[in-house]
């Protein structure tokens, strides 16, 4: 018998180290356990459910999803660090990563890892949901100028989330602001 027949892929989607999930134009159609604990929600009760339930608010749901289809139509594969949301309400910081089966749907079938980062990145503030969003592309490395680009503000908006930022995580420079934000003490 060839090696590879008497792997058993379930099980090792369900017993993966990482959060993992396919889904089909942002529908959890399987998850494993980790997905499931990390978020809070019980053994395949996310299965069948819209991504948003695992978002702060609708709003952001929609905006990373306009985000993702160009990256996934340059680039095939999407990666990003941002806050989500467990289903007691709780906000945490969460790296994402994911890849579309078929390259020319970017939001069709895919599999998707998330990870929690909130060990060494705890949120700490209460922030708005652009908030959120400025402070992730922050934590991306972007300027302000990209970040505009990006959420279709304008760069004197985004200077404004920043000085907002600045103030609740009372950082003098942006350079702060980003050390705080990964939780790097300086």
């Amino acid at each position: 018998m060839n090696a590879l027949q008497s792997i058993d892929y379930e099980m090792i989607f369900q017993y993966a180290p990482v959060g993992m999930c396919i889904s089909v134009n942002r529908v959890i159609k399987s998850c494993n356990d980790a997905v499931s604990t990390m978020f809070g929600y019980g053994h395949g009760e996310l299965d069948g459910q819209s991504f948003q339930v695992l978002y702060p608010t609708m709003d952001e749901f929609l905006r990373t999803g306009d985000r993702i289809i160009p990256v996934m139509n340059a680039k095939g594969v999407y990666s990003d660090e941002r806050i989500m949301r467990r289903a007691s309400g709780e906000l945490f910081w969460c790296h994402v990563s994911g890849r579309a089966i078929d390259a020319r749907e970017p939001l069709g079938a895919g599999v998707w890892t998330f990870e929690d980062v909130s060990e060494k990145r705890p949120v700490t503030a209460e922030l708005t949901p652009r908030e959120r969003e400025i402070a992730a592309l922050l934590v991306e490395g972007k300027t302000s100028k990209i970040i505009a680009r990006e959420t279709d503000l304008s760069p004197r908006t985004v200077e404004m989330h920043r000085a907002k930022l600045m103030r609740k995580f009372s950082a003098s420079t942006s350079s702060e602001l980003v050390h705080k934000l990964v939780g790097v003490s300086r």
